[in-house]
């Protein structure tokens, strides 16, 4: 399955660390995440809900997302392999969409998720109120939230989407510093893949 989703797009990416706030204009490493209750959402092959209050994980960790989008098929297997190494460690895998496309709204969502035997949780924001909030402005984005709900890793999974070509795993290492208390070693890097379309104002 990966070497199909590979050949989707070749994407030359290289993700450069940088001091939190260079890229994200809303929020910077640090800040108390923005809060979210009773998205409608995909979990399981289930509909269901998420609300930020209610995850008492140690860590969680919001990707926001668009089905459409040939990158994040690319990330898809990543995604899943780091939910389900570190669902034992108190990590919470959420997914968002704010696309307003049709297929990345939740009855597509739930025929993505069936698709690829996701295992994170998968919600819908058709306001774009998350989005905006976060400063979200690609999908994949990646955003590491700590027991306290405060920011402390936002960008790219990893240095390139060809997988075959990683050589820095920024959320794993983001994730692993955060559980042992520590300072993730790169707090933000520049979010590779498909622009998000906003809604006017």
């Amino acid at each position: 399955m990966r070497k199909v989703l590979l050949s989707l797009v070749a994407v030359a990416a290289i993700v450069i660390p940088a001091w939190a706030g260079k890229y994200n204009k809303a929020v910077s490493v640090g800040d108390k995440a923005p809060t979210f209750s009773g998205l409608p959402a995909v979990h399981n092959g289930e509909e269901t809900s998420v609300s930020l209050p209610d995850l008492k994980d140690d860590v969680v960790v919001l990707v926001f997302l668009a089905n459409h989008c040939p990158v994040v098929l690319q990330y898809e297997d990543r995604v899943i392999d780091f939910t389900k190494d570190y669902k034992d460690k108190g990590v919470r895998v959420v997914g968002i969409s704010v696309s307003a496309m049709d297929q990345d709204k939740l009855p597509g969502i739930k025929a993505y998720m069936k698709d690829h035997k996701s295992n994170y949780v998968y919600a819908y924001d058709e306001s774009q109120t998350i989005g905006r909030a976060y400063g979200a402005t690609n999908t994949p984005q990646f955003f590491v939230l700590d027991k306290e709900r405060k920011i402390r890793y936002t960008g790219a999974m990893d240095d390139n989407p060809n997988e075959a070509r990683v050589s820095k795993n920024y959320l794993r290492d983001a994730v692993d510093a955060v559980l042992k208390g520590e300072n993730p070693p790169v707090e933000e890097t520049r979010a590779v893949g498909c622009g998000i379309s906003y809604k006017k104002s």
